[in-house]
């Protein structure tokens, strides 16, 4: 799978034994495919009545397969209906038939049978299975590239055929998804800081646009105590890196912030030998927010963004932070440290404060492998959303179930909850003083009290710690989330179709207007 080149396009008419195909959909939906259709898939080993046999065969539960030839040639099916918390789309059974059902060969093709509202989330899901990280010895002796194309045939009342600009859309944000696993999957020392700053260069370059570094001794210097205490004893010092994308005719400025700790012992509060392995995808926050901010401004974006990359090894040595230190943060705030694992809520404060104060931001979205505790709350599949603004936590469940990406909110109660960080000493503590209360919503309440509760803004937390992964690998979650949620500012159709924000098509009124005070994307 790491050797395999991915394209959204026309594969053209071949037969299996040239060109192995794997065709996916809702059984309703295959159904409405036309023999005319697919035949040129699968002639002349497989005829109109084996065809029309597999689709009588399958009965999915929750999915089902049937070989249409050998091995080469096979047709999938997904759920036709799912609950309300699910993707229409049924994105994680897409990848898990992908992964099972895909024949072989060095030139493949997947036919993918959908309604147009599952485009976006069904691309995603077949990027996720395509993983590119890999040093086994084996795939770096094979120069041959493996390609697979994948094709879609549309169903339901909007069933034109792709344009080129959709295509192009598709091919970004599986680009964006793959380029996120691919940096969490990388092992520190081939993913420490400075290679991430590498990597955050290379798509600067790539757009047009030199990155804002701010690194070492100079984050001290201007205040920076979170990034820079949790840092300071890794050999490859931390960093605070911004990538700005400013239009002409921006009306409202938007700040993605990512936690990208490249390697987490848990520093001097030291995680165990069975707790530390997996600690590299501890970045997943950083590395989602590079991948959709490459795909989503390679697409069009007409307001400001801006992507706030918190980067810190969380080491141990002589010059780690410890237990009962107490650090400035970027805020002005003191925090009396009695956790050094709970190390993520002080990068992510300094971020989300910088995006605040330096760079005007009007709605900041911080994302971040947290919280051990978000699976316990939301599971591995849907990420936990906690927000200062109710129809932005609608909008962020609403963007899960259209891009794949699932969300749930989290408990927002401050003033119930914060107090779990009282210090006799400082401002607050880092680490709650009840870890069976809500630990996943206290982790997003410390990041919130240094913009300050009462902050006019709109802010959003995203956990994904659970989701960043499936079994060993890499998933790429929260590229899709980030595109979609944030399609209504997108110069493309299809991310604006998938949009749960902005105004309806058609209102009129002063809603329609590009006022960065009434926040059009709320």
């Amino acid at each position: 799978m790491a050797n395999v080149v991915l394209e959204f396009g026309a594969a053209g008419d071949s037969e299996p034994r040239n060109r192995p195909v794997l065709i996916i959909g809702q059984q309703s939906n295959l159904q409405q495919v036309n023999w005319s259709q697919i035949k040129g898939k699968l002639q002349p080993v497989v005829s109109k009545e084996v065809w029309e046999a597999a689709l009588s065969a399958l009965n999915p539960n929750p999915t089902d397969s049937c070989p249409l030839y050998l091995n080469q040639a096979a047709v999938a099916a997904i759920p036709s209906r799912v609950s309300r918390h699910n993707s229409p789309s049924s994105a994680h059974f897409v990848s898990r038939l992908v992964r099972t059902c895909l024949p072989g060969g060095t030139n493949r093709c997947i036919v993918m049978v959908c309604e147009r509202a599952e485009l976006f989330a069904s691309s995603c899901a077949i990027a996720r299975t395509f993983p590119i990280f890999s040093r086994r010895s084996t795939s770096s002796r094979r120069t041959e590239k493996k390609r697979v194309t994948v094709e879609f045939l549309i169903v339901g009342q909007d069933s034109v055929p792709l344009e080129t600009t959709e295509l192009e859309c598709l091919s970004n944000a599986a680009d964006g998804v793959r380029l996120a696993a691919r940096i969490v999957d990388t092992p520190c020392n081939e993913m420490n800081t400075d290679h991430f700053l590498n990597e955050i260069k290379a798509v600067g370059a790539e757009l047009g646009i030199t990155p804002v570094i701010i690194r070492g001794e100079e984050l001290r210097e201007r205040g920076f105590g979170g990034v820079y205490g949790v840092g300071k004893a890794a050999v490859h010092p931390p960093a605070l890196a911004v990538l700005s994308h400013t239009p002409e005719g921006a009306t409202q400025t938007i700040a993605w912030v990512g936690k990208g700790i490249v390697y987490d012992t848990g520093g001097l509060s030291i995680k165990g030998k069975t707790t530390m392995p997996g600690m590299k995808r501890d970045c997943g926050g950083a590395a989602a927010i590079l991948g959709a901010f490459k795909a989503t401004i390679k697409q069009g974006f007409k307001d400001n963004l801006h992507a706030v990359f918190c980067l810190a090894e969380n080491a141990v040595g002589p010059t780690a932070t410890r237990p009962d230190d107490i650090h400035t943060l970027y805020s002005g705030k003191t925090v009396e440290i009695n956790n050094t694992d709970a190390e993520g809520r002080l990068v992510l404060s300094d971020g989300v404060v910088y995006a605040s104060k330096d760079l005007s931001a009007d709605i900041i979205l911080d994302m971040a492998t947290l919280t051990g505790a978000q699976g316990i709350s939301t599971g591995k599949y849907h990420a936990a959303v906690m927000t200062n603004n109710e129809p932005w936590e609608a909008a962020c469940v609403r963007a899960g179930r259209s891009s794949g990406d699932l969300a749930h909110p989290l408990v927002y109660c401050p003033e119930l909850h914060f107090s779990e960080f009282t210090s006799a000493l400082a401002d607050m503590k880092n680490s709650v003083a009840d870890r069976e209360n809500a630990q996943s919503s206290c982790a997003g309440l410390f990041i919130a009290s240094h913009l300050g509760f009462d902050w006019p803004g709109v802010w959003v937390h995203v956990d994904i710690a659970s989701p960043v992964h499936a079994g060993e690998r890499a998933t790429g979650f929260g590229v899709a989330l980030l595109m979609a949620l944030f399609g209504q500012a997108s110069d493309d159709s299809l991310l604006q179709q998938v949009s749960p924000l902005g105004v309806p098509s058609g209102a009129a009124g002063d809603g329609m207007e590009r006022d960065c005070k009434r926040r059009r994307l709320v």
